[in-house]
């Protein structure tokens, strides 16, 4: 087996001279992962908050993707240098009951830091049917375009177990939000449903909403393919001022057709 502590070819030298010959060593071992599959020990070995930001993610990364082999190795570096980041993220990636509680724990220490309060919400997007309401309310109220959307996707890992006017209720105020990103990400939430009050509402964003929300609002409504829907696409079609948007409304409608 080749002993990966050795010089290294000159071929295989790192491409940023202040790269540490460690750090090269470290990335030629990942780019011949699948011919030696990396085990958690080392990768937990390895890791060091001095390492560059890209080693540190990779090496995280890895160590969340071997989810119950890798998780308590998240726990020990999580243990000796604290809430980094990426260790957070791995922490959600390995998909562990532990680490959710872990996450969940973090998640009420951080409510006075903003920046670890976002990373670890963001961590437990998979785990959005689990986090508490209160979590995704705060989220989806929060100022922060980044909170709002971290909040829409843990909104997406509980959308099944709500009510259309309950779903609705929810994406209020991201649906009003200034910022297209934020409105169109609700869009994308509410356009996996087929419910009347759901196709009204979209149908009142082809009206009123910037021309990205209205567009994003325009695919919804065509995904959706129910009669509500195409005879909300009809109207628009027929009273819509705006002639670019009474166009999309029409080449929507015939695209529902021809499918």
């Amino acid at each position: 087996m080749k002993n990966w502590s050795v010089n290294l070819l000159p071929s295989l030298a790192p491409a940023d001279p202040s790269m540490s010959i460690d750090e090269a060593a470290i990335w030629e071992r990942l780019a011949n992962s699948r011919r030696a599959p990396l085990e958690p020990d080392w990768l937990g070995e390895v890791y060091s908050p001095s390492l560059s930001v890209d080693l540190r993610r990779t090496l995280s990364e890895k160590l969340g993707m071997l989810a119950d082999r890798g998780w308590p190795f998240i726990d020990r570096l999580l243990q000796r240098h604290g809430e980094l980041p990426d260790l957070v993220m791995a922490a959600g990636l390995c998909h562990q009951i532990e680490a959710r509680d872990w996450l969940l724990d973090l998640l009420e220490r951080s409510r006075d830091n903003n920046s670890i309060h976002l990373m670890t919400v963001q961590a437990l997007g998979c785990w959005g049917a689990e986090v508490p309401t209160s979590v995704v309310n705060q989220c989806l109220q929060h100022p922060g375009q980044e909170h709002r959307l971290a909040g829409l996707k843990l909104l997406e890992f509980r959308s099944h177990c709500l009510t259309d006017s309950e779903l609705l209720q929810f994406c209020r105020e991201a649906l009003d939000d200034f910022r297209d990103p934020v409105a169109i990400a609700a869009i994308r939430v509410l356009q996996r449903r087929d419910g009347t009050t759901i196709s009204a509402r979209l149908a009142e964003l082809c009206r009123v909403g910037s021309d990205g929300v209205a567009d994003a609002a325009f695919r919804a409504l065509s995904c959706i393919a129910t009669s509500d829907s195409q005879q909300f696409l009809l109207e628009l079609s027929q009273t819509l001022q705006d002639e670019s948007r009474r166009k999309l409304a029409s080449q929507k409608l015939n695209e529902q057709f021809r499918a």
